[in-house]
């Protein structure tokens, strides 16, 4: 049986996990999360706590860590472990996390893109295992793709590769990733949220209130998940956000597609959630878009380890790099 630490460092959340892999699966004896709030040495200093409490168990229980894996948000500099400020953690500016970790602990500590350390833990535990070159995209709060090309885990020359909400998929449109239209503007929790308002807008200037704001503008709840549950119940308005949000995924895959011409895409978090609908409208898409023989060899698919991925990715990502 083999253990790492994980720990994954989000904009409102952080999580510190122990996983021990038996018989080609994860057990997770230990998972314990806490607001990002505060400064970065205050949270180091927490985490080190929570993984200080670990380590004296393992020794307990004659179990070893083969190391520390940590994912976040980029930018970061994997290969020297340094945080560069991520837009979702404005106070991190050039935190060296690995040397922190490593003269604290003695463990070997690997940092990585967040969307990098999902894509291997569906390669090595989800809907990836099995292939050799895999998609993976976030579709959360931003959009982000991790890449596993040829058997291996692709991040590019400085961790840039698989940027792809950076994308302008047409002139116009909600914005993500400090670009109008762009697909992080219509593929993103906040991108949909925009898209949303911008069409109650419309609906109730011709006198139609959408379900999603029924106290009009002046609501600050239109989120992704309000429109889609108004989708579900019928809504004309919130079933046209998904519909545009689900073309605008199947133009962003085909370029995808066409590129990397990998064998499977998984998407994560809202397509998760609102897979019937999206994907309709994003295959319809990418049926005339992609070139036959690439679209034929791909599938696409929901994330296989859910709504637990987080807690998978950090912990697959030590377990990876441990083998070199």
């Amino acid at each position: 049986m083999r253990s790492a630490i994980g720990v994954d460092i989000g904009g409102t959340k952080c999580t510190v996990t122990l996983g021990k892999e038996n018989d080609g699966s994860l057990e997770f004896p230990v998972v314990e999360r806490f607001a990002t709030e505060g400064p970065p040495m205050e949270i180091l200093d927490k985490m080190s706590g929570i993984i200080e409490r670990i380590l004296n168990g393992c020794k307990t229980d004659g179990s070893g860590v083969e190391g520390v894996g940590i994912s976040c948000g980029g930018p970061l500099d994997s290969k020297n472990g340094v945080i560069l400020t991520p837009p979702n953690l404005p106070d991190w500016d050039r935190i060296c996390i690995n040397d922190f970790f490593e003269n604290r602990f003695g463990l070997p500590v690997w940092l990585c893109n967040d969307a990098d350390a999902c894509a291997v833990a569906e390669w090595k535990f989800g809907n990836g295992r099995g292939f050799r070159n895999v998609v993976f995209l976030t579709f959360g709060t931003g959009l982000g793709a991790g890449l596993i090309l040829d058997g291996r885990l692709y991040s590019g020359t400085n961790d840039m590769a698989g940027e792809c909400g950076h994308i302008r998929l047409c002139e116009h449109g909600p914005a993500g990733y400090g670009k109008a239209g762009s697909f992080e503007g219509f593929c993103s929790g906040g991108g949909i949220a925009q898209l949303g308002y911008l069409m109650a807008h419309e609906s109730i200037q011709r006198g139609i209130t959408p379900a999603y704001c029924p106290n009009g503008l002046s609501s600050n709840g239109i989120t992704a998940k309000t429109i889609a549950d108004a989708a579900d119940a019928g809504d004309a308005t919130a079933t046209e956000v998904y519909r545009i949000s689900g073309e605008m995924l199947g133009r962003g895959l085909s370029v995808l597609v066409d590129i990397l011409n990998p064998e499977v895409i998984i998407i994560g978090s809202i397509f998760n959630r609102s897979r019937e609908l999206l994907w309709p409208h994003a295959k319809n898409v990418m049926e005339k878009e992609c070139l036959n023989l690439s679209y034929g060899a791909c599938k696409v698919v929901t994330s296989g380890l859910g709504e637990r991925l987080g807690d998978y990715a950090a912990v697959t990502l030590a377990l990876y790099r441990s083998e070199g």
